[in-house]
């Protein structure tokens, strides 16, 4: 029986897309955050996106998690990504600093170059500077994190150097990996990624592989690694169900999908499936498809999400207690007593 021997812990992912008005889906996703925590869950990740209500639902991630806080007391919060090129970095430090407090030392912030071009040019930006952009940014919320002058001579209140340890680099290459593994963050690493077409059948692990061996490369000597694999993973109790209800999400999802430079897809679901990289079904089917996902051999965490099933509420919400109860014991994940909290 196939087990994961490198996952240390398990969490939840959401980009808030409920099929509902936007208060319905910060309600949802706080339900389901708090589901997660009573679940034994060691994490839950938000994503940030502008604009684009079909991509994600949430431009203010901070806020929300600091709402998220309140109704927590375990469960450790991250973003999942901040999109840095499109924010202050000040105020981008400055919030993570107030969010880790309030929450007892529980926030990691996970960043990344991301966003949609037209969002980039509402803000003034050219999204082809993207990169250097965000490694300006990046270096600045460093450097205020941990007390240092910033220009002009001013230090951030409160300072919260330890959140320096806890930033995550989001990226679908190489050179992001190795960036990543040289300044001794953490990998994130996402549910899916558009095959290029010279490889239009590449397996995800055959993709992201690469991008694992180049940050562990680039990790400096000594250092951790921290490596986050985001996957697409949706559990109902009849397999049946779960098809039934794949089917709709994946098909509603396409349109999007295809925007995001993926390649159509066959007609069947099995083929649906197979492309937008989600495994679907009862707990024993799950188990047994994320097993041949080889890129979990390597990862320290697994963090799951429903997107784009997108099944309806209450069906995210049993999803998750089946995923706890069922699926990540089998492959190796431990449940952490519900009083102990993480290391911060």
């Amino acid at each position: 029986m196939k087990r994961f021997a490198n996952l240390k812990r398990l969490g939840f992912f959401t980009r808030l897309l409920d099929e509902a008005p936007p208060a319905e889906r910060y309600r949802f996703a706080a339900e389901q955050i708090v589901r997660a925590e009573k679940a034994g869950l060691d994490s839950a990740w938000i994503a940030q996106h502008h604009f684009h209500e079909r991509e994600g639902g949430l431009p203010s991630p901070f806020t929300f998690l600091g709402y998220i806080a309140a109704q927590t007391s375990r469960i450790r919060l991250g973003t999942g990504i901040v999109t840095l090129p499109l924010e202050n970095a000040v105020r981008v430090a400055e919030d993570a600093a107030v969010l880790d407090l309030i929450c007892n030392g529980r926030f990691e912030l996970g960043v990344g170059t991301g966003g949609n071009p037209s969002a980039f040019a509402a803000f003034g930006l050219d999204s082809a500077q993207r990169n250097e952009i965000f490694a300006r940014n990046l270096e600045v919320v460093r450097t205020a994190l941990v007390g240092k002058p910033l220009e002009g001579g001013d230090t951030i209140y409160p300072q919260r150097p330890q959140l320096d340890k806890r930033i995550w680099q989001a990226t679908f290459s190489v050179a992001g990996g190795a960036r990543a593994g040289k300044a001794g963050d953490g990998l994130l690493l996402s549910r899916t990624q558009p095959r290029t077409k010279e490889a239009p059948k590449a397996t995800l692990a055959e993709i992201q592989n690469p991008v694992i061996d180049a940050y562990l490369e680039a990790l400096p000597k000594g250092a951790e690694p921290r490596i986050m694999a985001s996957r697409s993973v949706f559990v109902a109790d009849d397999h049946r169900e779960a098809l039934r209800l794949a089917d709709i999400g994946l098909r509603r999802a396409l349109p999007q999908f295809l925007k995001g430079g993926h390649a159509k897809p066959g007609e069947t679901l099995e083929e649906m499936i197979t492309a937008f990289d989600t495994h679907v079904g009862g707990a024993d089917e799950v188990i047994a498809s994320l097993r041949t996902d080889a890129t979990l051999e390597r990862v320290t965490d697994l963090v799951f999400q429903v997107h784009s099933v997108d099944a309806p509420h209450p069906h995210v919400l049993r999803s998750i207690d089946l995923v706890a109860e069922k699926v990540a014991p089998a492959l190796g994940w431990t449940r952490t007593a519900p009083d102990v909290a993480l290391a911060g």
